[in-house]
């Protein structure tokens, strides 16, 4: 509701994607009162782990974002709302997003039991978690690099991981938060799947890579070369 607010007095709606991985933070800090477990191993390896990912994605966002215009998306999504889009931005964006994390975040309410001990599949999700945010981390530095070279206008980057997978920072959130349902899992809850399930599916086939691939293949000359030759989301060798 705060964010909402914001969004209305800067007439921006994608101010919400800065904060999208703060929610997480909260939502663990949250769950973390309100089991009445004890604090343990478990809840503080998850509060550490969301915390880590959450601000560095944030923190990234709002470096790449800040003084750019309200993002595209957004802004298609502003013209058709017409005048009533601030009340509806509310309900599709802050609400809808708000649900989401909700939805999303279920390992980290089902992790947050410190009474167990931390078994081998918590430490295979925190193998997992770490390859997921050297994916996004690097991915998304070697993707600052080259925006930043003038030489790099209008051209497709296909070196570094972005040679092995069109999408490594979509991939690294995918692993995240597999990692933590692994740490979940260990502590028997397994019931929370559904929230890297529903990560899944919003990277894979809605806000991430079918969105953008739409927008990247009309904008980047090359890119159909691209997407024959490198595969769209796990890594893999390139193809000739």
């Amino acid at each position: 509701m705060l964010v909402w607010v914001v969004s209305l007095v800067r007439k921006d709606a994608s101010i919400i994607d800065l904060f999208w991985s703060l929610t997480f933070i909260a939502a663990a800090v949250v769950y973390a009162m309100s089991t009445g477990a004890e604090e343990g191993g478990r809840t503080t390896l998850m509060l550490a782990l969301v915390t880590v990912w959450g601000l560095r994605l944030s923190g990234y966002l709002t470096w790449r974002n800040w003084g750019e215009p309200e993002d595209y998306r957004y802004q298609r999504m502003r013209e058709r709302g017409g005048p009533s889009w601030p009340y509806k931005s509310l309900l599709t964006v802050f609400w809808g997003q708000a649900v989401l994390a909700w939805i999303v975040s279920a390992p980290l309410l089902a992790g947050a039991d410190g009474s167990s001990d931390v078994g081998v599949l918590a430490y295979l999700g925190i193998a997992t978690w770490a390859v997921g945010i050297f994916f996004e981390a690097v991915g998304d530095w070697q993707l600052s690099v080259f925006k930043q070279d003038p030489a790099s206008a209008g051209k497709v980057l296909d070196e570094g991981l972005w040679r092995y997978t069109r999408h490594p920072n979509y991939f690294g959130d995918f692993m995240v938060w597999w990692g933590l349902f692994l740490i979940a899992a260990d502590a028997g809850g397994w019931w929370s799947v559904y929230g890297p399930v529903a990560m899944s599916v919003l990277l894979m086939r809605v806000s991430g890579v079918t969105l953008l691939e739409r927008k990247l293949s009309k904008t980047r000359a090359g890119y159909e070369r691209y997407v024959r030759t490198t595969n769209a989301f796990f890594p893999g060798p390139k193809r000739s």
